[in-house]
Formats: structure tokens, C-alpha cells, sequence
């Protein structure tokens, strides 16, 4: 259960990732499987599961220095 839960947060992060860069999903993706943000939150012990996705976005654009 706590996987699909974490799936689904990882898809509507992509989303917001692709609306916000106007990129499409595809690259997405490439951009959030490959980020600092994604290692931390796959990590149950990093506490960044419980964030909401705005803020798990705001990270990730942190740390894209966008």
C-alpha cells in the first residue's frame, strides 16, 4: 500500500514539474528520477514523504537553481 501511495505522489510531482517548466512529461521525468529530491524521498527515514507535493516541487526547483 505505502508503495502505490508514494507512486502516486511521485506522478502528481512529475506533473506539476512539467506544468510549471512547460516541458513535457517525458523530460519530466528524466529530470526527477535523476534529482537529489527523488533519492530523498524514495528514503522513508528523510522525512520528505510526509511533505505536500508543493513543497516536494520546491526543493526539487531549489536544487534545479530554477
Amino acid at each position: 500500500m505505502r508503495d502505490q501511495v508514494l507512486w502516486r505522489k511521485e506522478g502528481r510531482i512529475v506533473k506539476l514539474l512539467s506544468d510549471r517548466l512547460e516541458i513535457d512529461t517525458e523530460r519530466a521525468l528524466g529530470i526527477f528520477y535523476n534529482s537529489r529530491t527523488y533519492t530523498l524521498l524514495s528514503n522513508p527515514d528523510s522525512g520528505l514523504q510526509l511533505q505536500s507535493d508543493n513543497y516536494i516541487l520546491t526543493d526539487l526547483l531549489r536544487e534545479l537553481e530554477i
